[in-house]
């Protein structure tokens, strides 16, 4: 299984961001975590403070991989480009917020990507990551049945 994980503006802060609300954890360090746990998938990642990258990213991954996994951050509530990104490509896409965006401020509890996602998953911290990993695998086992 090839898997990609697309993370968005100010994600390159993790570890050291608003650790009340993000954790300490820099991300590369949970990605070797991942990897070490689910030594059989393919996880390559990719951060962009770029709305037009994340973009890029998405159509040149979104023929090729079994799965995306989105972050796209503060992108999630203004980007329709992002949104129609993920509508044109075939690769089933799994929205993840580290926080949970329903109990922060009202505008963050619209996500204009969601409708165009397999699926979301807010509010677990890091661990949303494993959770949208473990998703792309039972639905991948369902479709082998």
């Amino acid at each position: 299984m090839k898997l990609i994980i697309i993370n968005g503006p100010n994600l390159n802060l993790l570890g050291t961001r608003e650790t009340s609300l993000y954790g300490n954890t820099f991300f590369e360090d949970y990605l070797e975590k991942l990897r070490k746990h689910f030594p059989d998938t393919e996880i390559e990642y990719f951060q962009s403070n770029v709305e037009g990258e994340i973009i890029n990213k998405l159509h040149h991954t979104g023929f090729s991989h079994d799965g995306i996994i989105l972050n796209a951050g503060g992108y999630t509530h203004t980007s329709i480009a992002i949104a129609d990104a993920v509508l044109a490509i075939n690769t089933p896409v799994v929205e993840v917020h580290i926080s949970n965006i329903f109990s922060r401020e009202t505008f963050r509890h619209t996500s204009l990507i969601a409708p165009a996602c397999s699926g979301t998953i807010a509010g677990f911290g890091l661990e949303g990551y494993r959770l949208a990993i473990e998703s792309f695998r039972f639905n991948l086992q369902e479709s082998a049945r």
